[in-house]
């Protein structure tokens, strides 16, 4: 059964949650929090699986949250629980390294699968979430995103970059993963970015993603 910290404002989500968690017998709710602030300590303290988190959050909302996580090295997947209406803060949760978002009307089915799938090391990204959030981008401001009709193969090497890329790491801390220096790491960041046709992490990380090129 896998242990779940749930990161939510509003009790009766909260509540809802936690019941039908139990009712599944597949995951456990081990520990509650209103807002961000105390999700470290709350994380240290009951080594969860996984961190089920909401964005819109008083206090500390949830992309602070995943900043605070990063800096305390608390390395707990999180599941972002997503509206809709928060596309920015979806996409800084990406570079912040998120690795599955959910729609808060979500089945009870796909739910308890991306839990499972987040606590054995993978990532859930809805497929209508990435398809809005690339609308999103494309439609924005930065004209210069476009979906590639032909894309230039990246290497194995390059597709465990990206792989980390989306977990939010840093060229610093893919360097001490990979065993590589750090300015080998950037150009090899570099060279992922131009082989996609983006400009930075988040477009890369959401157009892998569409194409299909990590999970």
């Amino acid at each position: 059964m896998h242990k779940v910290l749930l990161v939510d404002d509003q009790k009766l989500i909260r509540d809802g949650i936690k019941s039908l968690l139990g009712i599944s017998g597949k995951a456990e709710v081990v520990g509650e929090c209103a807002d961000g602030s105390v999700v470290v300590d709350a994380c240290q303290q009951l080594n969860p699986d996984v961190i089920l988190l909401d964005l819109s959050m008083p206090v500390m909302n949830g992309v602070q949250t995943l900043a605070a996580l990063k800096q305390a090295g608390i390395v707990t997947p999180v599941l972002i629980l997503t509206t809709f209406d928060e596309h920015e803060l979806v996409l800084k949760s990406i570079s912040f390294g998120a690795r599955g978002f959910l729609l808060k009307d979500v089945s009870l089915e796909t739910l308890i699968q991306a839990i499972a799938t987040l606590a054995e090391g993978g990532s859930w990204f809805a497929p209508n979430i990435t398809e809005r959030l690339l609308t999103s981008v494309r439609d924005s401001t930065h004209a210069d995103f476009t979906m590639p009709t032909e894309l230039e193969p990246l290497t194995d090497k390059e597709l465990e970059i990206l792989q980390l890329m989306a977990a939010g790491y840093s060229n610093k801390e893919i360097a001490n993963a990979l065993y590589k220096s750090e300015g080998t790491v950037k150009n090899q960041c570099s060279a992922i970015l131009a082989k996609l046709g983006v400009r930075d992490r988040t477009r890369a990380v959401l157009l892998a993603l569409e194409l299909g090129l990590i999970s």
